[in-house]
């Protein structure tokens, strides 16, 4: 599982936003640049961590590379698949992680709203180098798919602040027993991306026709 196989995907394009992010935090975009440097940080760990199995793998991590090497899913699904980990359940526990050292999750919302600023920029040109190697992105995108792609991340960032303030507020058992329950909730949706109904069931095989099949391409593609 790596390079190999659909699981550098979202690593591929990770490394990307990541490299924004942090060109952002450089110019002075965000109020609290040191902050937004730490977070970005704790961020990316939880990634890693889960990945080299560090700590015990979240189910919802499990869920994208257990279907790794599975030629009939299309690119932008394994990307959705690391993009809903990482945002619904690794998001809200590294804004909490940043709250907590600073003692104000409040003070963090300015900060967290300007990343969706720098992921709509970012995803223009992800979108274009993804059409490479997924060869019907281009026609989607001219159908609002971009749009609505953009819309999606903005709901899903709003809807893991809203986790992050549930969990703020948390400790020992409580806590431990909301994230085993967002776990599950999020491995709900990662079963949702991989076995969507219809049209989508009948619209995944045919425009996985259209896609390149070789992960090195792909991952390439994904770096720019």
């Amino acid at each position: 599982m790596g390079c190999g196989d659909a699981a550098g995907y979202f690593p591929a394009m990770y490394a990307r936003v990541t490299g924004q992010i942090a060109g952002s935090i450089d110019t002075g975009r965000f109020d609290d640049g040191e902050r937004m440097d730490k977070f970005a940080t704790v961020f990316a760990t939880r990634y890693v961590n889960a990945f080299r199995r560090s700590i015990p793998r979240p189910a919802c991590w499990q869920a994208s590379w257990d279907v790794a090497g599975d030629q009939g899913l299309l690119i932008v699904q394994h990307l959705l698949l690391g993009i809903n980990a990482h945002v619904n359940y690794d998001l809200p526990q590294a804004v909490v992680a940043v709250a907590r050292d600073t003692g104000d999750l409040a003070s963090v919302r300015g900060d967290f709203d300007a990343v969706n600023d720098v992921l709509a920029a970012t995803s223009v040109g992800v979108l274009k180098d993804l059409d490479r190697v997924s060869r019907w992105v281009s026609e989607a995108a001219a159908l609002g798919g971009d749009r609505v792609f953009r819309f999606s991340l903005r709901v899903a960032r709003e809807q893991a602040w809203a986790a992050a303030q549930r969990l703020y507020p948390l400790d020992g058992p409580s806590e431990q027993a909301y994230l085993v329950e967002l776990d599950r909730l999020v491995s709900v949706l990662a079963y949702l991306i991989t076995h969507p109904t219809l049209p989508g069931s009948v619209l995944v095989p045919v425009a996985r026709r259209f896609e390149q099949h070789d992960p090195h391409k792909v991952i390439a593609a994904l770096l720019g």
